[in-house]
């Protein structure tokens, strides 16, 4: 049972996602706000016409990359803690994207990696360079926490159905994470973060008959490339917020969107799930079979306030997914946008 702090408040601020998309529209009751909007309240105004002022805002805006990070924060009373959700692929468009909305990396508690992937690992070390570094200048005494699954492989990839693999990069070394100032705690179990405020699951307990895991991966050890569908290190990410619910982080959904979001309500003592966000991984041919069921469970089963899905969730799926829940409970991921969670 997990046991963490109800808070006041979640906001969750997608830093790196697949796509970007800041022109349409949000359905009335879902809890998210366009990159442009957030970024308008920020943004000085070059001049005024006809008393209107003008800000220049689309040499601004986020740049979409094929990978997954999220900001979160939670806020209870006065107290606010903030961590990451993966980091992507690549430090720089990470830092860009941090830069652009204007994150204090200096808040930045700890990172958590959902799983080893390159597009959700590759920026470890230049990212946290740059936060430990920010927490320094800050005077922040405490280190930068990266938490990780023990069992790092050295590399991942699929095999093609044409014989080949198509390989990720290597994954960063627990070596070069310390070295750029992160003090590494390794988590196989489930276990709370930030005084309480996020729980970190362990492994996803596989209940549906039809996720089995991701169609022809494998992972490499030295030399050896191993069979590897259900990629047992994955884990997600929850928070509780008063009178919402638990919301879910699901980075890739190997295990299944459905099991990790049933595994959350079993965790939270079956309180209602508020927002499922992240890669639901019903992408690929293979895959797509999954789409109707997930569907349908998420549903009836789940019945989650809001599906966020982004990242690895491929577009027939998310049309699935807009015709089942929208409007009102649809709010799909991009980069740069904002979901404020706040406790009723």
């Amino acid at each position: 049972m997990a046991s963490v702090t109800e808070l006041d408040e979640l906001r969750l601020l997608v830093v790196v996602d697949n796509e970007t998309d800041t022109l349409s529209s949000i359905d009335a009751g879902v809890p998210q706000i366009p990159e442009a909007m957030h970024l308008v309240g920020r943004t000085e105004s070059t001049r005024e016409i006809d008393g209107a002022p003008c800000k220049v805002l689309f040499d601004r805006l986020c740049c979409a990359g094929h990978g997954f990070s999220v900001l979160v924060t939670g806020r209870k009373g006065d107290e606010t803690h903030s961590m990451l959700f993966d980091v992507g692929p690549y430090g720089d468009l990470w830092k860009d994207n941090a830069s652009r909305l204007d994150i204090d990396l200096a808040t930045i508690e700890v990172i958590f990696l959902s799983h080893w992937h390159f597009d959700h690992s590759g920026a470890l070390p230049a990212v946290v360079a740059v936060v430990a570094d920010a927490r320094r200048r800050a005077g922040v005494d405490a280190p930068l926490v990266v938490d990780l699954h023990p069992d790092r492989p050295d590399q991942r990839g699929i095999k093609h159905p044409l014989g080949m693999f198509l390989m990720l990069a290597p994954e960063p070394r627990f070596e070069d994470i310390e070295a750029a100032g992160g003090r590494i705690a390794k988590h196989a179990e489930a276990h709370a973060m930030c005084n309480g405020f996020f729980f970190g699951s362990g492994e996803i307990p596989r209940v549906t008959d039809y996720e089995t895991g991701l169609l022809g991966h494998h992972t490499f050890v030295d030399d050896k490339a191993i069979p590897d569908p259900l990629i047992l290190d994955e884990r997600y990410l929850a928070a509780h917020v008063r009178g919402r619910g638990v919301t879910v982080l699901s980075a890739c959904s190997h295990a299944g969107v459905v099991n990790a979001a049933l595994a959350a309500k079993a965790a939270f003592a079956d309180v209602a799930v508020d927002t499922v966000l992240g890669g639901y991984h019903l992408s690929g041919k293979g895959m797509e079979e999954r789409i109707p069921a997930t569907v349908r469970d998420l549903g009836g089963r789940v019945d989650p306030r809001v599906v966020a899905p982004g990242h690895c969730t491929g577009w027939r799926a998310k049309a699935a997914l807009a015709q089942a829940f929208a409007p009102g409970r649809y709010g799909p991921s991009v980069v740069g946008s904002l979901y404020v969670l706040a406790a009723e």
